[in-house]
């Protein structure tokens, strides 16, 4: 960090854990920190409390701890109890949890988890989806940050989600995020930025229905534009996505290997963004994790 405190460029990182389970079939919560290691502001996606898959683990207070110069947040997108008793027979209070984090350098003054429209799918799992809101009091300004997972298995599902999404997004400076008149309770009144950076697993291809929801659809003739109504896909404004990117790896079809992670920004951020790349070597999940840094 330069003299002064001020910072020259923000890094940003998104990365769906998968629980914290690599390709080996290994859980190893020390991949996923180390892969994410320099950066301010951190988003992850399946996160998860007493899941069987990873032996139970607290991932929360285990990245806490292997992160111990953030702040963090946490919002359990799906919480069940499946009947989990003690030893004793009495409840243990063992909810299984699944959601999203936030984890930041500079303080995250508040939070909330936006709940996603899902639908009563029998066939396949479907879990509750989210998108964790974090309001980062970064040097440069206040931030809103998003920590964002989408409906993997149908694309009306990731429509709607996605229409939810940024109607709650863009509707932040109205509502006035977690609180507001805090006055009242002796608290200063929080900041009501607009700008806003959407980050990760949103599970469509670069070119689909959603991501044209996302962002807009591009005129035929003059392409794509940057407008206040539609965040902007760094990707693009970054020199675009090289031929065969790919954030999630199938290993038992890999023909299905795809890009499918983002960060999006507000259309006042575009400016500032200067480099978006994507990790191909970390190894701790199915999942690879995709930087941004912003100037």
């Amino acid at each position: 960090m330069p003299a002064g405190g001020e910072i020259s460029t923000m890094k940003l990182v998104t990365y769906n854990t998968q629980y914290g389970v690599g390709r080996d079939g290994r859980y190893d919560l020390a991949r996923i920190a180390a892969a994410v290691d320099g950066a301010d502001i951190i988003a992850l996606q399946e996160v998860t409390r007493n899941f069987m898959r990873n032996n139970g683990a607290d991932m929360v207070a285990g990245l806490a701890e292997l992160l111990p110069d953030h702040f963090h947040v946490f919002g359990a997108a799906m919480d069940v109890d499946f009947g989990m008793v003690g030893d004793d027979g009495k409840p243990a209070n063992k909810r299984l949890q699944l959601g999203n984090m936030v984890l930041s350098r500079w303080p995250i003054v508040s939070s909330r988890n936006l709940l996603l429209p899902r639908s009563l799918r029998l066939n396949r799992g479907n879990l509750q989806r989210a998108a964790l809101e974090a309001l980062v009091m970064a040097p440069t300004g206040p931030l809103r940050v998003y920590s964002v997972h989408l409906d993997h298995v149908n694309l009306e599902e990731r429509m709607a989600q996605i229409r939810h999404l940024k109607e709650r997004v863009y509707a932040y400076p109205m509502e006035g995020g977690a609180i507001s008149g805090a006055i009242e309770y002796g608290f200063p009144e929080l900041p009501c930025p607009e700008e806003f950076v959407l980050l990760g697993d949103f599970n469509m291809v670069p070119g689909s229905p959603e991501h044209h929801a996302m962002i807009g659809a591009p005129d035929p003739v003059e392409g794509a534009q940057i407008v206040a109504h539609h965040p902007v896909d760094a990707f693009r404004l970054a020199g675009g996505i090289p031929d065969g990117s790919a954030t999630w790896t199938d290993a038992t079809r890999p023909e299905n290997t795809r890009l499918i992670d983002y960060a999006f920004v507000q259309a006042n951020l575009a400016a500032k963004v200067k480099s978006i790349r994507i990790d191909t070597e970390a190894s701790g999940s199915d999942h690879q994790p995709v930087w941004l840094e912003l100037a």
